[in-house]
């Protein structure tokens, strides 16, 4: 799904054809549910007190939109959780911050208090996996690594 939703991103900018073009989509899996976006505070609540204390993972797609075609890659993260109470999960939504994130946190923000543990990719949690991202644009012809400026002398 989110492979899916990242490529219907990068393939829906309008750019000259020898433009590259990143998309990317996250959600979080908690059992057989997917986590996306809180409609609202309740919601919102609800999905990080069913994460207390519990193990998740965090898929990340990204694809790259090339002129010869759309290359994809998948980040899967386990993240764990400790265990939150209901007034932290009250007061974490009214910080703003999970209005807009899948599982209703962001671990780069206050959410990465609730973070006990993750295996795997950090970045791909926060919602675009660096190295995945790099091996797609290094596989496009694109040293990511490249010296860009000569500051040393």
């Amino acid at each position: 799904m989110v492979v899916r939703l990242a490529t219907a991103k990068a393939s829906a900018a309008e750019v000259e054809a020898s433009c590259l073009v990143i998309g990317s989509d996250t959600v979080v899996v908690l059992g057989d549910e997917v986590l996306g976006k809180p409609r609202d505070r309740d919601e919102a609540i609800t999905m990080l007190l069913r994460l207390s204390g519990r193990r998740h993972f965090v898929l990340t797609g990204v694809a790259l939109r090339r002129p010869d075609g759309v290359q994809t890659a998948l980040s899967s993260t386990e993240v764990y959780f400790r265990e939150i109470s209901r007034d932290e999960a009250r007061a974490y939504w009214h910080s703003g911050e999970p209005r807009d994130k899948a599982g209703a946190y962001g671990i780069q923000g206050l959410g990465g208090a609730f973070v006990e543990a993750i295996k795997g990719s950090y970045s791909g949690v926060v919602g675009l996996p660096v190295f995945e991202t790099a091996r797609l644009l290094q596989d496009a012809g694109i040293d990511v690594l490249a010296k860009q400026n000569d500051h040393d002398g």
